[in-house]
């Protein structure tokens, strides 16, 4: 159970949009499109709390800008990896959303979610816990 005592902080970038090519299909690498994300980022217990919005969204405009793109798997998957590098970053969430996908009926968008964690920062809090108990 979780110490209601040990501040938890999380970061979030909501609703980024860049126009880029991405996709597999020749259309998609030829055409830009819109893509969207959202990034959450929870912060290390015990860590100072602080991230630098920019230096995420730096991150974030990086990846998406190394166009073509392939999978929206890859491009999650490589913001987390960068993310995670940061200190005091010890979960991040990232949500990629494409809006123009054509499947043959009504849809607002197409989403992938990649969530990943430090396994260091699960270590971190299971020693605090055995500590409290």
């Amino acid at each position: 159970m979780p110490d209601a005592s040990v501040q938890r902080t999380a970061i979030t970038l909501a609703g980024m949009r860049f126009h880029v090519r991405v996709g597999v299909l020749p259309h998609e690498r030829e055409v830009a499109q819109p893509l969207e994300l959202d990034l959450t980022v929870r912060l290390a217990p015990g860590t100072a709390g602080v991230l630098d919005y920019r230096d995420l969204y730096a991150i974030v405009r990086d990846v998406v800008g190394a166009e073509p793109l392939d999978y929206l798997e890859a491009v999650g998957s490589a913001i987390l990896t960068r993310v995670l590098a940061l200190p005091g970053a010890a979960h991040a969430r990232v949500a990629v959303r494409k809006p123009h996908v054509a499947l043959g009926g009504p849809l607002a968008y197409a989403e992938v979610v990649v969530e990943q964690g430090h396994e260091r920062a699960r270590r971190h809090r299971a020693r605090l816990q055995s500590r409290r108990a």
